[in-house]
């Protein structure tokens, strides 16, 4: 696949479970279906919002399956493969290049390693396939790369194609395409307009789950540089995030989304559930929003 063709709107797609924290492929069928609907042009699968560091490898390779066949022509299924395990990580890129998916991505590994720990796990993965990886620039998770030379770094490793970049400092993110001209997804979801102002080719987000559709608007309007309007769609999505963000957010999504038909569980331990106050007041809030659709049926 070109690099170039790695673009557009992908939702950090959730992992339902049921009450024995086992795969709901059902539930995921019907998300997948409806992110497709809203014209999402991929799938992020098993990262931090699918929970991937918390499920096992069985797990993880289960919802990639899923994932990649659920993915039809022309759309984008990128497999996070980041493991505390380099020897896990690399299994799981292997599995990924076996399914068929498009790329694979990667945190860095969490802990205190040092950079040329983190360029090793890099160049390792990178080995394992031939799929194109994307490594991430996530500072406030990852402090182990933290400076545009530690990234220019790891964008020098072979089969490395861009980076998922989850960081408000947006002026960095254009250095880096305009001196790299890689791929870069925007990560914060507050800042997608401006992320894709300042360069980035689209986005990848937890939000997505929950309204895509706005996200796939933003996109499509700044590809036709109606920045003013981009703007509109952006402080919307805003508002719901402002909202939720008062919550735990793992849960919070996934609360929402069995609100809406879409049985997701609880979130994967040590996460917590949210608690009936909390559920209770993030509908409220909702319900005196313009989401107000989001919080389900009154009660």
């Amino acid at each position: 696949m070109e690099r170039n063709s790695l673009s557009g709107i992908l939702p950090a797609v959730v992992s339902p479970l049921d009450d024995d924290g086992n795969f709901r492929v059902d539930a995921f069928e019907k998300l997948v279906a409806r992110l497709y609907a809203a014209g999402a042009d991929g799938l992020y699968i098993n990262g931090q919002t699918g929970e991937g560091l918390l499920l096992t490898i069985e797990q993880r390779k289960l919802i990639a399956e899923t994932a990649v066949a659920l993915t039809p022509k022309g759309k984008l299924a990128i497999v996070h493969v980041g493991a505390h395990r380099t020897k896990d990580a690399v299994e799981l890129a292997r599995h990924a290049a076996r399914l068929g998916a498009h790329a694979v991505s990667s945190l860095p590994p969490l802990g205190p390693y040092s950079f040329a720990e983190i360029r090793t796990y890099y160049e390792t993965i990178a080995a394992a396939s031939e799929l194109p990886l994307l490594v991430y620039y996530y500072p406030a998770v990852s402090p182990g790369v933290r400076t545009l030379e530690e990234i220019e770094a790891l964008l020098e490793i072979p089969n490395v194609v861009g980076l998922k970049f989850t960081d408000f400092d947006l002026y960095k993110l254009s250095v880096l395409k305009r001196r790299r001209g890689c791929t870069i997804f925007n990560g914060h979801d507050e800042v997608l307009a401006a992320g894709l102002l300042m360069g980035a080719d689209g986005g990848i987000g937890s939000f997505y789950n929950l309204i895509p559709e706005l996200f796939v608007e933003v996109f499509r309007l700044s590809r036709q540089a109606a920045w003013d309007q981009v703007r509109q769609v952006q402080a919307r999505i805003n508002e719901l995030i402002e909202i939720v963000l008062a919550f735990p957010l793992v849960p919070a999504i996934k609360t929402i989304l069995g609100w809406q038909g879409i049985p997701c569980g609880n979130a994967v331990l040590p996460r917590r559930a949210l608690t009936g106050d909390e559920s209770n007041g993030l509908r409220a809030a909702l319900q005196k929003s313009s989401f107000a659709y989001l919080a389900g049926a009154a009660r």
